[in-house]
């Protein structure tokens, strides 16, 4: 016969056994006693010299909940917990709904905090999603709830939340957005501050007014909904418009490495960015403070005050990846959009250099000759390709590869492209770490392909290093307010996939930029900043009718500089084509001692010859010019070079050819320089 008495029996178990614990749990809590309370709560920022980055430390200053707007206190507890000064330090309701989704969707996602919770997890633990933080979470909840009065929680809590832009608790952020006490909060400016913990990024009247204001409004409703102001009130608060104060960053010093350093440890730590700034951790980062600033300077030097154009920096070191400095637009107070890290750009010839490396690959020598001339391309569709070299100049005669890449010859480049075939310079880009669309097209050659600074920058620095594999970085170490190091970069073995012989041929092939001996059918596309290097440097630099780009590097530091408009505008203005170029040689100067003489490194199986950059051939002692090129043991060019004749023979040829007055208007010719 079916009776109710075992499952009676069973349920007042189970209520016993809760009862039992709950006991437990308040006893534990009170046997623990009070839980320190500390403001020491903000995430602070390192340099690599581990100096704080003074900005990154972000703004506090503690008041007393009567120094603060009624308004304010009324609108945070109608806002994110209503019923705080009747629960216990938990929203039953509210965890009962949040554990069934959770259990629904098998993940950890949805919680139902109070005022007491947050505070708890602000003060003691990290925001990582796990049942493990919950539990430690609650534990301290209830010592709170114990052991201080609710006004002692909230004075602490509105003294501790992070209202975004730098300003932790209610009055650094009352003075931050509005430049005045939070006793002097309007109802429209309280609710606008207490929209903004939930999501400070998303909610910021900075990054988006009307999603702000939209929020504000709705918090004044709830005001008025809970009769905590008058008709009267609420309809002046719906209809106050309130003015910002301009100077909210009071120090915007390498704003953009910030954000990428918060991402980055987004990504080691989970959770979203918010909770990491409030969580109290010391971060060491890779950032070089002297080159930054120099840096930044540059670019203000460098940038006409009235022209929109932007730009974006990024410099690592080629050893490790490691981010130097980082610039990711001229006024990060005007837009915090980082152009170094997210905005993907055609790189025009900057893209070159690893069309080079895959022919190097596949039998090319600096030495290879392939002919200058305007060139029609049949493409698979049926289409013609004509590529143009820069205002049309061509040599109308064979260059070497060397000339090619020093003068940026287009025709050179999509015919070897052509040559391999357009996969496998798509191929040897992936082996360089470009994850971004790569169009399997011959203009590919020539950079049709859009891809972010800080991803171009890498591979440059893999070329820079022999071909070891790196990814860039900007966080050596995360320690805990515990003292636990909850990260540290390994040290591990850099692994070598590109051929090292191959990658200083082409490095090496990358410094005849810098080289007028290799000036031809025109000048060398770095001649406009020779004058002020004064080291060996390898790189390239690569335009369209809308970026500017410039990529090199030394053996210890590697920098890519873009120029262009947000609006893809085309650049006109002489002077700001100049930019990328000009940034770029004035930091990397900057950013090498006097003292420092590192050189490139040579691979045992590399040799140099004499080469004649006319023909390619070894260069003869009647060669007016020549330039040590570097090559692969056997593959050296065995001919010497017989287009010049001696010094007296020339003469006599000029004399009787008259071929002397044209040659000094070929001079002439080569005089005009690329852009």
């Amino acid at each position: 016969m079916f009776t109710l008495r075992p499952i009676i029996k069973f349920f007042i178990k189970i209520g016993l056994l809760f009862i039992l614990c709950i006991s437990a749990i308040y006893l534990a809590s009170f046997l623990l006693g009070p839980p320190p309370i500390s403001s020491d709560y903000v995430t602070i920022l390192y340099d690599n010299n581990g100096e704080t980055l003074e900005r990154m430390n972000g703004l506090n200053e503690h008041i007393e909940l009567d120094e603060m707007s009624p308004y304010v206190v009324d609108a945070t507890i109608v806002t994110e917990d209503k019923d705080f000064y009747n629960h216990f330090g938990f929203d039953i309701k509210g965890i009962a709904r949040a554990i069934l989704k959770n259990i629904q969707s098998g993940h950890l996602k949805e919680g139902a905090s109070t005022i007491s919770q947050q505070y708890a997890r602000n003060l003691y633990l990290t925001h990582e999603k796990t049942w493990v933080r919950k539990i430690k979470e609650a534990f301290y909840t209830i010592r709170l709830e114990m052991f201080y009065s609710k006004e002692e929680i909230l004075t602490g809590y509105l003294n501790t939340i992070y209202y975004g832009h730098g300003a932790y608790g209610i009055e650094s952020a009352s003075k931050s957005y509005f430049n005045k006490h939070a006793d002097a909060l309007t109802i429209s400016e309280a609710a606008m501050l207490a929209g903004i913990p939930k999501g400070p990024t998303y909610y910021s009247p900075y990054n988006n007014l009307d999603r702000a204001t939209e929020r504000q409004k709705f918090i004044i409703q709830l005001l008025y909904d809970e009769h905590l102001i008058s008709k009267e009130e609420y309809e002046s608060a719906q209809s106050e418009k309130i003015t910002l104060e301009t100077n909210h960053l009071d120090d915007p010093f390498a704003s953009f490495y910030e954000d990428v350093v918060m991402k980055e440890a987004q990504h080691i730590l989970g959770g979203d960015i918010e909770s990491i700034k409030n969580g109290g951790y010391k971060i060491y980062t890779t950032l070089n403070r002297d080159l930054q600033s120099k840096l930044e300077k540059i670019i203000k030097d460098n940038m006409a005050d009235d022209s929109d154009i932007e730009i974006g920096v990024v410099a690592i070191h080629p050893a490790n990846g490691a981010v130097l400095s980082l610039i990711g637009g001229r006024d990060y107070k005007k837009s915090s959009f980082n152009r170094a890290t997210e905005a993907k750009r055609m790189v025009g010839s900057t893209f070159k250099p690893f069309l080079y490396y895959a022919a190097l690959e596949n039998g090319y020598t600096p030495s290879t000759m392939l002919k200058s001339e305007p060139t029609k391309f049949t493409i698979a569709d049926g289409n013609v390709y004509k590529p143009k070299n820069y205002n049309s100049y061509y040599a109308y005669k064979p260059i070497s590869l060397a000339q090619a890449i020093a003068l940026s010859d287009n025709v050179y480049a999509v015919k070897t492209n052509m040559y391999l075939k357009p996969e496998t310079v798509v191929q040897t880009a992936r082996q360089l770490g470009i994850t971004g669309n790569l169009p399997n097209v011959p203009s590919l050659a020539l950079g049709s392909a859009s891809i972010t600074i800080d991803e171009m920058v890498t591979a440059y620095g893999i070329i820079a290093n022999g071909g070891k594999e790196i990814e860039s970085f900007t966080i050596k170490k995360i320690i805990n307010q515990q003292g636990k190091v909850m990260y540290s970069r390994p040290n591990k073995e850099t692994k070598q996939i590109l051929d090292e012989n191959k990658t200083f041929i082409l490095t090496h092939l990358m410094t005849g930029m810098f080289d007028k001996k290799l000036n031809g059918y025109m000048q060398v596309t770095g001649a406009t900043i020779i004058p002020q290097l004064t080291r060996t440097y390898a790189g390239k630099s690569g335009t369209t009718d809308y970026d500017s780009w410039m990529i090199g590097f030394s053996p210890k530091v590697v920098t890519g500089v873009w120029t262009g408009y947000d609006n893809n505008q085309s650049i006109q203005k002489v002077a700001e084509k100049k930019i990328a170029k000009e940034v770029w040689a004035q930091f990397m100067e900057a950013a090498h001692p006097s003292e420092d003489d590192s050189t490139f490194i040579v691979p045992p199986n590399v040799v140099k010859a004499n080469i004649d950059p006319e023909t390619g051939k070894l260069a003869t002692p009647n060669c007016p010019i020549s330039r040590v090129t570097y090559f692969e043991k056997g593959t050296v060019p065995t001919e010497k070079c017989q287009e010049h004749f001696p010094v007296q023979e020339k003469k006599k040829v000029e004399e009787k050819t008259g071929d002397s007055f044209f040659l000094k208007l070929f001079e002439l010719f080569k005089k005009r320089i690329p852009d």
